[in-house]
């Protein structure tokens, strides 16, 4: 009956494609994703990318597996993927206390890199891996081309591993090296990440033909897989046929649905959601920049007229606790930016703002702008460049304006200067979620809850920063990790979260900062009191971060005690000495879009070694990322999932928000929550507290 049904449906389809009349073929809408995940056809990749900085959110079912699987086009040639597979015909594990009836998750990471782009003879082609590690269920790699013709996209490829699982035709490395001939199958560790097996074992073609109908919303696919399903983990498959044949509807340009009919018996349904993290654009609404409407002052400010910008520097050009100073023939601006990401933006409105009411015989504008009370960064214009450029260049004679970046240029005292008072109690009530995802014990875990944020600055640098958090709602109950000689035999630093989500209301953090600006692109900071939830202490952090650089190095240590879970005032017998060594790099050849941060020190439970983290920002501002933290810590002694690791979104909030806003918003996705590689989670960070140094930042 499914058999017959879809067939029909796909004639059904086939017949409405062939009415609608067109000169042409229209252009495909762009690639689709896979059953895995990632573009592809059905069961099998081909070697398209999807625009650069798509991201999708996938959802397939079938009798035996529920694929959940999110993917990344981090950049035109690089395409990454995180899978869940939900096995609905196997249990997690066999004892009911610890995991329920939870069906067995499988979790995934995969990749693919484009080789070469199509030409006008040569195919597009890829390389790729799935399941990247771990169990292993699912491991494979491939190479495949993919050539358009007319409304026909054809793909041939070669897969290894379950992928090749036929073994139709012999491994290729094998005839080198004879190791290759085999492949350990689904033996891995839940989490690990394992090289060994890559490209070895059975190996088979596949390929396929997505068909681009004259109805533009509608594609339909047909494939031959390389898989004969023999050693499947929810059991063996019976494979009637290797040939498998889909179709797929665009609804809109953010959603599709699609059916397919595969191995000759099994009907596979599901439907993308998608956006481009590059094609996001700003909800807010802003003022209109002032215009440029010169009205000179004299020799001494005039009162009413410097109130008036210095309500324009903060209101417009988004400057808080604005100061307009005058030393000499230059006029100095200064504030905190809290408006713009584009600190840019903010420097353009405050030079607008300042020569619409020029002293006499000023000559030079600096605008400088601060960050937590610390300066970063003072842009040093001159004022007939500027006046220039406002008014309009001869035809043939236009000159770029005369402005620099600068180190901070503080004036001292000056017989002219007004301000506005700063703020010295901030205060903030934001909803939280943290999360764990694929445990054993319940595959999501949840904590929802809302934070009251207060700071208060005693001085000009050291602020008393605390935050309460009230408990709203949690499944941690599930959590039934203990630890011990069977998993890790680790302090128990991180394990104890289910203890800490038990408090209904608890004090988040409560400590006092000192932190200022050293000079010379010198930062630091001493902090101390309850740092985070877990942990209380004292500590210091010293960056380096050169005006306009791509690099910069900090280190910080710390001495640390565990917060008692019964009475989160006071400490259990566990302390720790805790630090790092930090290298930052924004690549060049990546326009800057790229961080890297590589770590090396000690985490929490004493263990010793490094972290890397590597994030990408799209034009809309969105941060994708991923982090991997290895210490000397062997797998058998961290448990499950060998070593820390995890991916986030950061999320502008001026995507959603009705005026512009410098807040983010960030989504953490971390597999397990074990005890090893597990850094101190310290609130204020100088590298994330001097962006406005970096002037690719946005």
């Amino acid at each position: 009956m499914k058999k017959t049904y879809l067939l029909s449906l796909l004639a059904i389809s086939v017949a409405c494609a062939c009415q609608v009349q067109a000169a042409t073929y229209p252009d495909p809408v762009g690639p689709s994703q896979s059953d895995f995940g990632g573009v592809g056809l059905l069961q099998v990749p081909t070697a398209r990318m999807a625009k650069d900085g798509e991201f999708s959110l996938n959802y397939r079912y079938n009798d035996q597996y529920r694929f959940y699987s999110s993917s990344v086009q981090l950049f035109p040639w690089l395409e990454a993927t995180i899978r869940y597979t939900d096995v609905k015909t196997r249990r997690y594990s066999a004892v009911d206390s610890f995991s329920g009836n939870q069906s067995y998750k499988d979790k995934a990471f995969d990749l693919k890199a484009r080789l070469w782009q199509e030409g006008y003879w040569l195919p597009e082609v890829s390389v790729g891996a799935r399941d990247l590690g771990g169990t292993g269920l699912f491991d494979s790699e491939y190479l495949v081309g993919t050539k358009a013709w007319g409304p026909f996209d054809f793909t041939l490829g070669l897969g290894f591993g379950y992928l090749g699982n036929s073994g139709t035709v012999k491994n290729p490395f094998c005839q080198a090296d004879s190791s290759y001939c085999q492949r350990s199958r689904g033996n891995g560790t839940a989490g690990s990440v394992n090289g060994k097996d890559l490209f070895k074992g059975p190996a088979a073609f596949f390929g396929g033909i997505e068909y681009q109908t004259p109805w533009q919303p509608l594609r339909l696919k047909a494939e031959y897989e390389g898989n004969d399903y023999q050693d499947d983990f929810a059991g063996r498959l019976e494979q009637k046929s290797k040939v498998n044949v889909g179709a797929i509807y665009r609804i809109t340009d953010w959603a599709d649905v699609n059916v397919s009919y595969e191995r000759g018996n099994t009907l596979m349904a599901g439907f993308t959601l998608r956006t481009n993290f590059n094609d996001l654009h700003s909800a807010s609404v802003d003022a209109a920049k002032p215009a440029y409407k010169p009205q000179p002052q004299g020799e001494f400010f005039d009162q009413t007229t410097v109130a008036n910008q210095l309500t324009d520097l903060k209101y417009n050009a988004g400057l808080d606790a604005p100061n307009i100073q005058r030393k000499g023939n230059t006029l100095y601006a200064t504030g905190e930016q809290s408006k713009y990401r584009n600190t840019q933006e903010g420097v353009d409105r405050a030079n607008l703002i300042l020569i619409n009411h020029l002293p006499a015989n000023v000559d030079t504008l600096e605008v400088t702008e601060t960050r937590n009370r610390m300066p970063q960064v003072t842009t040093e214009t001159s004022v007939d460049s500027l006046r220039q450029q406002l008014e309009g260049y001869p035809l043939g004679k236009e000159k770029p304006l005369d402005q620099k970046r600068v180190e901070p240029q503080d004036p001292g005292r000056t017989e002219q200067g007004y301000y506005i008072d700063a703020n010295d109690l901030d205060y903030s009530l934001s909803p939280v979620l943290n999360q764990s995802v694929g445990g054993p014990e319940s595959f999501y875990l949840y904590q929802v809850g809302v934070m009251a944020n207060a700071n208060y600055w005693l001085t000009k640098h050291l602020i008393i920063d605390g935050s309460l958090f009230g408990n709203l709602a949690n499944n941690y109950d599930k959590f039934n990790y203990t630890g011990g000689p069977t998993d890790s035999s680790l302090p128990r630093v991180r394990t104890h979260i289910r203890d800490y989500v038990e408090n209904d209301v608890y004090v988040n953090n409560l400590q006092a900062n000192y932190m200022h600006e050293l000079g010379n692109g010198f930062y630091g900071q001493v902090y101390g009191g309850y740092l985070e939830t877990m942990y209380g202490g004292v500590g210091g952090e010293v960056l380096y971060r050169p005006l306009d650089a791509d690099w910069a190095i900090g280190v910080d240590a710390n001495y640390v005690k565990q917060r008692d879970w019964d009475n989160m005032m006071q400490f259990t017998n566990y302390d720790a000495k805790v630090g790092n060594l930090t290298a930052y790099w924004r690549p060049s050849f990546f326009n800057n879009q790229v961080l890297v941060k590589a770590s090396v020190g000690q985490y929490l439970a004493e263990d010793k070694g490094a972290t890397l983290d590597v994030s990408r920002q799209f034009d809309s501002g969105v941060i994708v990322g991923a982090y991997a933290t290895k210490t000397n810590v062997s797998s058998e002694e961290y448990g499950e999932g060998d070593f820390t690791k995890g991916f986030y979104i950061s999320v502008p909030m001026d995507l959603f928000t009705a005026s512009p806003t410098r807040g983010r918003a960030q989504v953490n996705w971390t597999p397990l929550t074990r005890d090893g590689g597990q850094m101190l989670g310290r609130k204020y960070q100088l590298y994330d507290m001097t962006t406005d140094r970096d002037i690719d930042f946005r």
